[in-house]
C-alpha cells in the first residue's frame, strides 16, 4: 500500500518592509529621540540630580554619534573602489573612445544648462519670498571668525582635476580625481586590446563585488539615518529653525519649484517613466536627505540606475562627474543664501543690492561653484568668496550656519535626485535608455506579475 506524503502547508506571506519604509522608520525614531535629547541637561554642573540627566545625554550623544560615523565610514570606504571599477569597467567596455568622450560632452553639457536654471530658479523665489527683509546682522561679529579656506579660481579647477597619486585621489574620496584617472586607464586599456582583457575581467568582477559589499552596507542604513538625523536634532534643536525658519522655508519652496519645474520638463521631454523613477531615486533620496551626505546614497544609486534601464557605462560616469559639476541643490542654495545676505544687509547698512548686482553675482557663482567638490564646507566657502567680492558683511554668512543642517539635508537631497535624473537623460540621449527594463523593476506590483517580474 502507497501512502500519500503529507501535503505541506504553503508558507503564509509574512509582513516585511522594504528598505525604503525601514529608512523612514529610522528617520522617525531619530528625529524623537534627538529631541528627547535635546530636551536634557547638556553640561555637568555639580547638581548631582541634573548631573544623572546630563550623564545620560553625553552617554547617548557619543553612542549614536559612533553608530552614525560607522555607517559613514563603511559608506566611504566604498566609494572610491567602486567608482574606479565601474568607471573603467563602463568606459573600456564600450571598445570606443570616441563613443565614451561623447558621453562626456553630453553630460557636461547638460550639468551646465541645468545648474543655471537652478540658479534662475532660486534668484526668483528669493525676490519673492524676502527672507533677508527686517534679520538685522552683527557685523563685527564675524570679523575674527572670517579666515576660511578660499575657492578655487579656475586653472586650479582645471589642475585639480588631474591627481599626482591615485592613491592619495582614493584615500581623500576625491571623486573627480578618481574619475579622471580611471577615464584615461580605460582608454588605455582599450588601446591595448586582447592584452587587456584579463584587467578589463578582473574590473568586471570587481564591480559586481563591490555591489554586494553596497548591498550588505545597505542593510546598516536604517539605523545610520536614525543615528544622524537624531545627532542633528540633539545638537540644533528648534530654536534655530524659528529664527531663520523663513530662510528654510525659501530654500524648501525653491528646491520644491525647481524639482518640479525643471525636474518634471526634463522628464517629460526625454519621455521618462515617472513612477517607475520616483520608485528608483526614493532610497537614494531618503539616505542623502537624512544623512546630508552625497557619499552615502552613491552605491545605492549606482544600484537602483542600472536596474532602472540606464547602463553601466553612462551611470560610471554620469553619476560621479555629477558630484563635482551638477549639484543643483547646492548651487540653488548659494543663490538663495547670498542674495539673503544682501537683503539683511539692506537691513542692517541700508545699502541697496539691486538686481543687475545680483545677476552679476550669479555669473560668479555659477564659474566658482564647479569648484566646490575640491573644498572642504564648500557651500559655506563659496558664499562666503561671493559676500567678500561684492562687498557684503560675512556676518550673514555665519548666521546661515545655525541652520546649515537643516538646509544641506534639502540640498544634498536635491543634488542626488539630479544626478540619478542626469544619468538617465544621457541614456536616452545616447538611445541607450532601457524604459521596458525600468518598467519592469520598478512597475506596480500587479504589472510586474504579468511581465514575469
Amino acid at each position: 500500500m502507497v501512502h500519500a506524503s503529507p501535503v505541506e502547508p504553503a508558507p503564509r506571506p509574512g509582513f516585511r518592509l522594504s528598505l525604503s519604509q525601514q529608512i523612514v522608520i529610522g528617520l522617525v525614531v531619530g528625529c524623537l529621540l534627538g529631541w528627547w535629547l535635546n530636551h536634557l541637561p547638556h553640561q555637568l554642573t555639580g547638581d548631582p540630580a541634573a548631573d544623572r540627566w546630563a550623564k545620560i545625554y553625553l552617554g547617548f550623544d557619543t553612542w549614536v554619534a559612533v553608530v552614525r560615523d560607522i555607517f559613514l565610514h563603511l559608506i566611504k570606504a566604498m566609494i572610491a573602489p567602486l567608482i574606479f571599477a565601474s568607471v573603467v569597467q563602463g568606459f573600456a567596455g564600450a571598445g570606443d573612445m570616441k563613443k565614451s568622450l561623447r558621453i562626456g560632452g553630453k553630460a557636461l553639457l547638460y550639468f551646465e544648462v541645468v545648474t543655471t536654471l537652478a540658479l534662475v530658479v532660486g534668484l526668483l523665489v528669493v525676490n519673492v519670498l524676502h527672507p533677508g527683509a527686517g534679520v538685522k546682522l552683527d557685523v563685527e561679529a564675524a570679523g575674527a571668525a572670517a579666515e576660511v579656506a578660499k575657492p578655487l579660481s579656475l586653472a586650479e579647477i582645471i589642475l585639480h582635476i588631474f591627481p599626482s597619486s591615485l592613491m592619495d585621489a582614493m584615500a581623500r574620496n576625491d571623486v573627480l580625481q578618481i574619475v579622471c584617472f580611471a577615464v584615461i586607464f580605460a582608454m588605455a586599456l582599450i588601446g591595448a586590446g586582447p592584452a587587456g582583457k584579463p584587467v578589463f575581467d578582473f574590473f568586471a568582477s570587481l564591480t559586481q563585488v563591490m555591489f554586494k559589499f553596497a548591498g550588505l552596507i545597505m542593510k546598516l542604513a536604517p539605523y545610520g539615518v536614525g543615528a544622524a538625523i537624531a545627532v542633528t536634532v540633539a545638537h540644533q534643536g528648534l530654536g534655530t529653525v524659528v529664527t531663520l525658519g523663513k530662510l528654510v522655508l525659501t530654500l524648501y519652496t525653491a528646491l520644491v519649484v525647481f524639482v518640479v519645474g525643471v525636474f518634471g520638463t526634463v522628464i517629460w521631454l526625454v519621455r521618462v517613466p515617472l513612477r517607475p523613477f520616483i520608485r528608483a531615486v526614493r532610497e537614494p533620496f531618503t539616505l542623502a536627505f537624512a544623512t546630508a551626505n552625497s557619499e552615502a546614497a552613491l552605491p545605492k544609486a549606482f544600484e537602483l540606475m542600472e536596474k532602472f534601464g540606464v547602463p553601466r557605462g553612462i551611470v560610471g560616469f554620469v553619476l560621479p562627474a555629477g558630484y563635482s559639476f551638477n549639484l543643483d541643490g547646492s548651487t540653488l542654495h548659494l543663490a538663495i543664501a547670498s542674495v539673503f545676505v544682501a537683503q539683511a544687509a539692506e537691513t542692517t547698512t541700508h545699502v541697496h543690492f539691486g538686481v543687475g548686482q545680483q545677476i552679476v553675482m550669479m555669473l560668479t557663482l555659477m564659474a566658482t561653484s564647479k569648484g566646490v567638490a575640491a573644498v572642504p564646507r564648500a557651500s559655506f566657502v563659496v558664499l562666503v568668496a561671493a559676500l567678500q567680492s561684492f562687498g557684503l558683511p560675512l556676518a550673514g554668512a555665519f548666521l546661515i550656519l545655525g541652520v546649515d543642517a537643516l538646509l544641506d539635508m534639502a540640498r544634498t537631497s536635491v543634488n542626488v535626485l539630479g544626478n540619478c535624473l542626469a544619468s538617465v537623460v544621457v541614456a536616452r540621449w545616447e538611445g541607450e535608455f532601457d524604459a521596458a527594463k525600468a518598467r519592469e523593476n520598478f512597475g506596480p506590483p500587479a504589472r510586474a506579475a504579468r511581465t514575469g517580474g
